[in-house]
């Protein structure tokens, strides 16, 4: 699929401090075989690739747009699906307004559309049971995407290494995969979801109403001590204040692995 209309000056979110792709990766095409509804501003996109190869949790992949005047748009989109789901792979899209890759994800792309991959990428914020744990992960908005790898790994894979997800959304409505991580911890396998709202707040709503904080994450560490692997993942705002504090409760900054998304000009 291309592009439609002519080039915008925009800014999109992806990840960034990414290292560039080996010079042995090759763009792909994949095929759109589902399309699912997160929220009213992210989907999920299920791709099947001419050229699967098993990723690793916490990896993305690169995805490339080519309009008819030869003009292309590229974003970075982590892997939202576990390493397990052969042949395919999920990318979960928030729809950003001035967003050109985004837009057209969410506004044109359907079943049965082609689009350019190339991954997967990445190799410092993954993590596979073998590395063992426990795992606190911290997410903002759709900053969980990579960190959901990682808890359908678990899953996956039978695991049963402590998790604690802190998860810091703006309103109910917003929750990522909302129904399906409260579903996970119904299973008692030792995952634990911890959620936090910054705008909007339900009636009787039980979890937190505010941005993360020290006093926050001192609590959520708790059960854990100090020995434990961190993910953060998120606005850059967030991932700086969580991985600040934790180091102020004595959390060793070697175990923190932080991934931010943030506004980028081109391509």
């Amino acid at each position: 699929m291309v592009i439609r209309g002519k080039r915008k000056d925009i800014m999109e979110t992806e990840l960034i401090n990414q290292p560039a792709p080996s010079h042995t990766l090759e763009w792909q095409i994949a095929t759109v075989v589902k399309v699912k509804l997160e929220t009213q501003s992210v989907k999920t996109f299920t791709l099947e690739l001419s050229d699967w190869v098993p990723h690793r949790a916490g990896q993305h992949y690169d995805v490339r747009l080519t309009a008819p005047d030869g003009y292309q748009a590229q974003r970075s989109y982590s892997i939202a699906s576990n390493p397990e789901q052969r042949g395919q792979i999920e990318l979960t899209v928030e729809r950003l307004e001035e967003g050109e890759v985004s837009t057209y994800m969410h506004d044109i792309l359907i079943i049965g559309d082609q689009v350019e991959l190339r991954g997967p990428i990445g190799g410092y914020f993954v993590w596979e049971v073998s590395m063992g744990g426990p795992l606190l992960l911290v997410a903002g908005g759709s900053g969980i995407v990579p960190l959901m790898a990682m808890i359908r790994h678990r899953q996956a894979a039978k695991s049963k290494v402590p998790v604690r997800l802190l998860y810091s959304s703006r309103t109910y409505e917003d929750i990522i995969y909302r129904d399906e991580l409260d579903q996970l911890t119904v299973d008692h396998s030792g995952l634990e979801v911890i959620h936090t709202l910054t705008r909007q707040i339900p009636q009787g709503w039980a979890g937190y109403t505010r941005r993360i904080d020290l006093s926050m994450l001192k609590e959520t560490i708790k059960p854990f001590g100090k020995k434990f692997t961190t993910y953060i993942c998120g606005p850059t705002s967030l991932v700086e204040a969580a991985a600040n504090s934790l180091v102020t409760l004595g959390v060793s900054p070697t175990s923190i692995k932080t991934e931010r998304f943030g506004p980028t000009g081109g391509s």
